[in-house]
């Protein structure tokens, strides 16, 4: 498994979220003012979301989970195989629901509606995190078991 590459990319999730977080204002008015920093906000959402999706294709291909056909076979992989919860898998695809709004443009972006999953989903990275430094902690125990 490279852990190490997950352990990277989870460390860019929490770097992308702190930003947002230190940027993001409580209100929408002053959400919808901020000019580049929104832009900038995006991005970081954006780029978060697809290390999300990488880390999930990681897994799956380093345990041989099957080959997806999309990338919604993979997080089911990860939740038949009990890496994910239920609960992380159906965030997981709210997150991708988002990013590809944010990455295909349709029309103009809705702040309001933006802003809105944008807070409510910042806590979903950290539980996406935790999920998943667990079960690598559990493979390191499995190893060191293995090991006796």
């Amino acid at each position: 498994m490279r852990t190490d590459v997950i352990k990277t990319k989870l460390k860019i999730i929490e770097e992308n979220i702190e930003l947002v977080e230190e940027n993001l204002p409580e209100k929408l008015s002053k959400f919808k003012a901020l000019g580049l920093i929104k832009d900038g906000i995006y991005k970081r959402i954006e780029a978060s979301i697809q290390e999300v999706i990488s880390i999930c294709s990681i897994i799956n291909s380093d345990l041989k989970l099957g080959i997806p056909s999309n990338r919604d076979d993979i997080i089911v992989a990860l939740l038949n195989n009990n890496i994910l919860s239920k609960k992380i898998t159906e965030k997981i695809r709210e997150l991708k629901g988002f990013r590809n709004f944010l990455v295909n443009r349709y029309g103009t972006i809705d702040d309001e509606i933006a802003f809105k999953d944008i807070k409510n989903g910042l806590l979903d990275f950290k539980l996406f995190k935790e999920e998943i430094q667990n079960y690598l902690k559990s493979l390191s125990e499995d190893e060191k078991s293995s090991e006796s």
